[in-house]
C-alpha cells in the first residue's frame, strides 16, 4: 500500500513514563507544538471516545524550504498498559470538517505511533519507540524525503530529552 520506507527510532530518555508523555501526548496545546520542531501545530477534530479522536497535526516547511508545509489528518489511540507503558497510534483518516487546507501539502501517516516503556529497575528512565511511514505528498523526490526522515528522528530524540529535562526542572 505505501511504496515509502518505514523509519523506527529507538532511545532512552531520562524521566519516568509519565513525564515522557506528558512531552509527547497528542492534544491541542499540549507540550509537543512546544518542543518538536516538525509540529507546529495540533488540532482536535472530532472525539471519538476518551481514547480515540482524530486529529489534524501541521508541520512548517523544511530542509530550508524544500519540504512546503504539510498537514496530516489522523486517527489516533491512545493506550495505557498494565506494564506502565503508554502507546499513541495512529493512521490517516479523511474527515468531514477538514478537507485539504490552501497552503498545505496534505500527507499521509500510514501506521505509525510512540510508545513509552517503562525501563526495569530504573523508574526515571524511559525507552521510546517510534515508528513512522509518512507519505509526505506533493511532489518530492524520492531521494529528498529518504535524506530527511533519519535526521528529523535523532532531532526528534534530542529535543524530546531537553523537553523532559526542563519537566524535572520545575
Amino acid at each position: 500500500e505505501f511504496p515509502g520506507n518505514v523509519y523506527k527510532g529507538e532511545g532512552i530518555v531520562s524521566g519516568s513514563p509519565e513525564k515522557v508523555w506528558e512531552c509527547l501526548k497528542p492534544v491541542p496545546n499540549g507540550l509537543r507544538v512546544k518542543w518538536d520542531s516538525n509540529v507546529k501545530r495540533f488540532e482536535l477534530l472530532e472525539q471519538i471516545m476518551e481514547d480515540i479522536s482524530i486529529c489534524r497535526t501541521v508541520t512548517p516547511s523544511a530542509a530550508m524550504g524544500i519540504i512546503a508545509p504539510r498537514d496530516f489528518v489522523d486517527v489516533i489511540l491512545v493506550k495505557q498498559y498494565e506494564d506502565g507503558s503508554i502507546s499513541s497510534n495512529a493512521t490517516n483518516v479523511s474527515h468531514p470538517r477538514c478537507p485539504p487546507q490552501p497552503g498545505y501539502v496534505r500527507g499521509f501517516n500510514h501506521a505509525c505511533g510512540c510508545i513509552c516503556i517503562p525501563v526495569s529497575g530504573e523508574p526515571s528512565k524511559t525507552q521510546v519507540l517510534t515508528f513512522f511511514q509518512t507519505d509526505l505528498g506533493g511532489l518530492l523526490p524520492r531521494s529528498v524525503v529518504d535524506s530527511f526522515f533519519p535526521s528529523s528522528m535523532a532531532e526528534f530524540y534530542s529535543h524530546l530529552t531537553k523537553a523532559v529535562k526542563s519537566l524535572k526542572d520545575h
